[in-house]
């Protein structure tokens, strides 16, 4: 007689043992770069030795080599700083938040989520450093002890505020990250045979020997670490709407930024990580461990969370309607049908239509079209940042301080900078570094592989 039950599908495919997973993870480090592998960092490197080039003019210069004037005082920096610090955000809510609530959907993609956040937070904050001038005062930001007289930050500044937020996200997810790489490190250091890769590795892993005690210790350091992760993910892009909500300008001063903010960056966060894991999917030939149901359920998370954006957007607008004040109803008809209006509909088509093609399942399983959307729901995101920026500031209260701002090369520039590096640090991650949390695999295998499905159907 047979029994039917409905049995989740397997989020590890291909009949795996724990053995398969350890040799699946450890032959892209064990083994020779391949060519794809090469021609991707190269072109990582050249389009970080030209960012570098740029952001040299940049600072030998000063940021008057910038598109900016003396209504647009921000504009690209601050649109990439948004941005970058947005699509951190999926690393902290996949790694603390998912395992607080036990999903296993998040093993598979975690790891590689988790680095992408410490790279996305490495590039935010190389625009801090690029929009200060004088860079090598950068500690002056910092609330320490000075030779300098009574001289100490402005608490009152939101500026000061994402200091202290980046910096604290920063520390947090490295710990959290590199916590959760140990043993994986300690497997593969029992699996090197030349002498100085297991020196390095063997010193990375902290003398792990998988007891009892050290796997009790490593399952509640990642609960202590999840529990003081999760305020970031909300925290961090609140901190970061401040920037703008707390000032006066039309079109910035709402208290609608912090959630819409926290949601858009959850939003941009897990489309990149959605590019960065199918491309990884393909290039290592990771199908059995990043599967359909992974991207299935990443993609209702951004359907979900586009669909906040999108309600967002509208209630902008109605609550300008109905604040009466005729300035914050121009800067909103402004964005709509101003001369930045293409940004605005570019921003609302990737952002508020592209995710909705993700109500039907044969879309959101489908690789090339999660692959395109999850690219222009980026695209948009960034356009959100740079829609909110420039057309706040482009046309003020008076009309003969109205300007444009076109980008010049060096805008562009350190913008490609921040790409150049970001992708070369996950290249090369990827490479030296277990992109797949093995541990976590390995302990969801008995109740979420295919031979386990096989097994409950008959």
């Amino acid at each position: 007689m047979q029994v039917t039950s409905s049995v989740r599908p397997p989020l590890v495919t291909g009949g795996k043992t724990a053995h398969d997973v350890t040799n699946d993870i450890c032959k892209q480090i064990e083994g020779k770069p391949t060519k794809l592998w090469f021609f991707a960092l190269t072109i990582s490197l050249l389009l970080l030795s030209f960012g570098v080039y740029t952001l040299a003019i940049t600072w030998w210069e000063g940021i008057g080599v910038w598109g900016l004037n003396k209504t647009v005082g921000w504009a690209w920096d601050i649109t990439n700083f948004v941005w970058w610090v947005g699509i951190g955000h999926a690393g902290t809510l996949i790694s603390a938040i998912l395992l607080l609530f036990r999903q296993k959907w998040r093993t598979s993609i975690n790891r590689a989520a988790e680095a992408m956040t410490i790279f996305a937070v490495l590039c935010a904050g190389s625009f801090i450093l690029m929009h200060m001038g004088r860079t090598w005062l950068a500690h002056w930001a910092l609330p320490l002890p000075n030779t300098y007289g009574s001289l100490w930050v402005n608490f009152n500044s939101p500026l000061v505020w994402d200091v202290f937020a980046i910096s604290t996200y920063l520390s947090v997810s490295l710990v959290f990250w590199y916590i959760g790489l140990i043993p994986d490190l300690a497997t593969i250091r029992e699996r090197a045979t030349k002498p100085i890769p297991r020196a390095i590795y063997g010193a990375l892993s902290f003398g792990w020997v998988g007891s009892a005690k050290h796997w009790s210790r490593y399952e509640t350091v990642s609960l202590i670490l999840a529990g003081l992760s999760t305020p970031l993910v909300l925290s961090v892009h609140t901190i970061v709407s401040f920037d703008f909500a707390t000032s006066v300008i039309p079109g910035w001063h709402t208290t609608i930024f912090p959630p819409y903010f926290v949601a858009g960056a959850i939003f941009s966060g897990f489309a990149m990580v959605l590019t960065l894991m199918l491309v990884t999917r393909a290039t290592f030939n990771l199908q059995d461990y990043i599967t359909l149901e992974h991207i299935d359920s990443m993609n209702k998370v951004i359907m979900l969370t586009g669909s906040i954006v999108g309600i967002a957007y509208i209630t902008e607008f109605f609550i300008a309607w109905y604040s009466g004040v005729e300035y914050e109803q121009y800067a909103f008809i402004n964005r709509a049908f101003g001369p930045y209006s293409w940004a605005y509909w570019t921003m609302m088509t990737c952002n508020v239509i592209s995710p909705q093609l993700f109500w039907f399942s044969k879309i959101r399983r489908n690789i090339a079209a999660t692959f395109i959307i999850s690219i222009i729901v980026n695209i948009g995101m960034w356009f959100e940042r740079f829609v909110i920026i420039v057309t706040s500031l482009h046309r003020d209260y008076i009309p003969s301080s109205w300007a444009m701002f076109y980008p010049t090369l060096y805008d562009v520039g350190d913008y490609i900078f921040s790409f150049g590096f970001f992708f070369t640090c996950f290249f090369l991650f990827a490479k030296f570094l277990p992109v797949i949390n093995m541990a976590e695999v390995k302990a969801i295998i008995k109740s979420s592989s295919e031979n386990v499905a096989q097994k409950v159907k008959h």
